[in-house]
């Protein structure tokens, strides 16, 4: 059994709660084992962030740097998120309508080292995933911890660019069942 949904949501700081408890919820009901559902929850929470911070244009920004300057409600004030559970694998992808991701942001498969060490001699925590930044931020660092934390909790992701502009993260897991789960893969 699979099914997907979608949500529209205004980039506010109250839409990234309201998206998660939502995949919290669709988890827990499916039957996902409860660590695969946080991990995923942490994950879309950094992307959601990402969007509400990052995802619109300088329209979407009054004088005093507040949305609401009587254009607000366009596209470039939403962002979308849409989830997947088919099979063994669950996707997520947060699509927003800002600037994008920079044409020269940097991506590496996993055979790629990492800081400058060989795979296999990083600790795990800190191996590459599908794609991966040139480095993180420091440990210190009050923002830019997203995009690694994304990568480090999913199986696969994708950070692009969608068609005219806006980013797209997408981001995927194998699940693991509870016992007696609704949707269990036989």
């Amino acid at each position: 059994m699979s099914m997907w949904w979608s949500l529209h949501l205004r980039r506010e700081a109250a839409s990234v709660p309201l998206a998660r408890r939502f995949l919290l919820g669709t988890m827990e009901t499916a039957g996902v084992d409860p660590d695969i559902s946080y991990d995923l929850s942490v994950a879309l929470s950094e992307a959601c962030a990402n969007a509400v911070e990052h995802g619109g244009g300088l329209r979407d920004v009054g004088e005093a740097g507040h949305a609401g300057d009587g254009q607000s409600g366009q596209a470039c004030g939403q962002y979308r998120v849409t989830a997947y559970l088919d099979g063994e694998k669950c996707r997520i992808e947060v699509a927003d309508s800002g600037p994008g991701f920079p044409s020269r942001r940097t991506l590496r498969t996993a055979a790629q080292p990492f800081a400058g060490q060989p795979a296999d001699q990083q600790p795990p925590a800190s191996r590459p995933s599908q794609a991966r930044r040139t480095g993180h931020p420091p440990a210190t660092a009050e923002s830019g911890r997203g995009l690694c934390l994304i990568e480090e909790l999913s199986d696969h992701v994708h950070f692009g660019n969608g068609p005219g502009r806006g980013a797209v993260v997408s981001f995927d897991k194998i699940l693991k069942w509870r016992e007696g789960a609704l949707l269990m893969v036989s």
